[in-house]
Order: structure tokens, then sequence, then C-alpha cells
């Protein structure tokens, strides 16, 4: 009897502990490596970071996280892309026309992979700058990304 009763509670403890150690595993912080500054392109480091659209966004230095901050607008579409690169956000339309998106319409864009509508939507971020790209993806007219 104290045999089953002590397996009884050596199984409810490992269970609680492997519930919590589940817990922590989801509130970790997104795999960082690769990703870069919005604002030098450096490599970024998990302690300087904003909250940002219910997400966060990693910068190199504290420089960068102060000038983040100063005026968030000015970086938006940068740390929109940081964002969809770390998982955080998640794509919900075509960031053109705000139609559902078709999964064989795809392109790269400052290394995320960003889904259209048409091949008209796609066409035009093609064309454009990498710059102009970022712009027009996840700029302030894109509504098109939600956090996860």
């Amino acid at each position: 009897m104290k045999t089953r009763m002590l397996l009884a509670v050596a199984f409810a403890a490992a269970a609680m502990l492997i519930s919590q150690g589940l817990r922590a595993e989801d509130a970790k912080e997104p795999k960082l490596d690769g990703i870069k500054c919005p604002i030098t392109g450096k490599a970024v480091v998990a302690d300087k970071s904003a909250e940002y659209m219910g997400g966060k966004v990693y910068f190199c230095c504290g420089n960068c996280l102060a000038k983040f901050k100063e005026d968030p607008s000015k970086f938006e579409a940068k740390a929109k892309a940081q964002m969809m690169e770390t998982g955080q956000l998640k794509q919900v339309a075509c960031p053109i026309s705000g139609k559902p998106v078709s999964a064989d319409k795809t392109l790269d864009v400052a290394g995320v992979k960003v889904a259209f509508c048409c091949n008209n939507c796609k066409a035009k971020v093609e064309k454009a700058t990498p710059d102009e790209q970022l712009n027009l993806v996840f700029g302030k007219d894109a509504k098109t990304f939600v956090v996860k």
C-alpha cells in the first residue's frame, strides 16, 4: 500500500514538473539567431527589446532601442518584418489587396516568405526595390499581419 501511494505521489510530482517545464518552454523568447536590428542591421541581443503591436522587437544595443522608442512609426516596416521572421506575427491576407492569399503565390521579402492573392499583387512587390518592398508589404497601409 505504501509503495502504491509513494508511486502515485511521485507520478503526480513528475507530471507537475513536466507541466511547468512546458509552460516555461511556451514563455521562451523567440530564436534570435540571424535576426537583425531594424535600425542598424546588426545582430540583435535578447535583453534589448521593446514591446510593439503585442509582441517584441529586438535591437543590437540600447541606442537603437532608444531611437525606436522615440518614434516607432519610423521603423514600422522593418519592425513588422522582424516580428514575422521571429514567428510573432502571422499573415492573414494579401498585403496589397487585403484579399485571401494563395499558397502558390509567394515571394521572399526581407527574409520573410510573404503570400499574395494573385500574380498582379506579387508582381507589384517583385518589381519594387528592397526598401519599397518592405514598405509595400509591412508599412502603415499593410494591415494584414496579426500577433499570433
